[in-house]
């Protein structure tokens, strides 16, 4: 069973790291078994995948999440005003221009945090703006520019990314989502994984209800 606090859970294999024992800083939230795969700088993922982050907006991702390289989160802090003619950011560069403009920068309405659920997969070089959510279970395109929300189990891709297709029908998705197998303790996700992998939105819930009954209650044994 993989340790979900090894930096890099593959021996030999420094391009691939699991990103919650990897994160130091207090704006990211990273769920076990998230990893991200960069054969060139794996461990760079907080300077090089989230970018401007200079504000009090989060980047929480779930667990189980797949992030191929190149996948980029864009923060709140990339964002110029728009309320006048200029967009030029005036007030990041000091002096009497921070003086006299500070207060509409501050009073600019933020998009939120950008929250990524459970068990998504990244695409290379797919990039999603700030405040976006993204459901549990998505798949985001290679190269995709996710601009705006992404359901539950639904493949997107393009710029501006579009839905592509629901990988289930919305009676299986609200199956998967009560069952929320991510939840389920990992001796429980061991015992069950060729399910996970390979099973039925039905199957799956049908071991959650073999537990307690409620959103990530531990489903009993097969």
């Amino acid at each position: 069973m993989t340790d979900p606090s090894v930096l890099h859970p593959l021996p030999g294999h420094e391009r691939v790291v699991f990103l919650k024992p990897l994160i130091t800083s207090p704006s990211i939230e990273v769920g076990e078994f998230t990893y991200y795969d960069d054969p060139d700088a794996a461990t760079d993922f907080e300077r090089r995948n989230v970018l401007y982050a200079y504000g009090p907006e989060k980047l929480v991702i779930g667990r189980f999440c797949a992030v191929a390289s190149g996948t980029r989160f864009l923060m709140a802090g990339a964002e110029h005003p728009t309320m006048g003619v200029s967009t030029y950011p005036f007030t990041m560069f000091g002096g009497e221009w921070t003086d006299r403009t500070l207060d509409l920068v501050t009073g600019m309405p933020s998009r939120g945090d950008t929250v990524v659920g459970n068990d998504v997969w990244f695409g290379y070089g797919a990039t999603v703006m700030p405040g976006v959510r993204i459901g549990d279970g998505a798949i985001i395109a290679a190269g995709a520019v996710v601009t705006a929300d992404v359901p539950p189990y639904t493949v997107v891709g393009g710029n501006p990314a579009r839905p592509i297709r629901q990988r289930y029908g919305d009676a299986d998705v609200a199956l998967l989502l009560e069952a929320a197998w991510w939840d389920w303790p990992v001796d429980v996700i061991t015992r069950h994984v060729r399910t996970i992998m390979a099973g039925t939105p039905a199957e799956i819930h049908a071991i959650a209800a073999r537990g307690t009954g409620g959103r990530g209650d531990a489903p009993g044994t097969s």
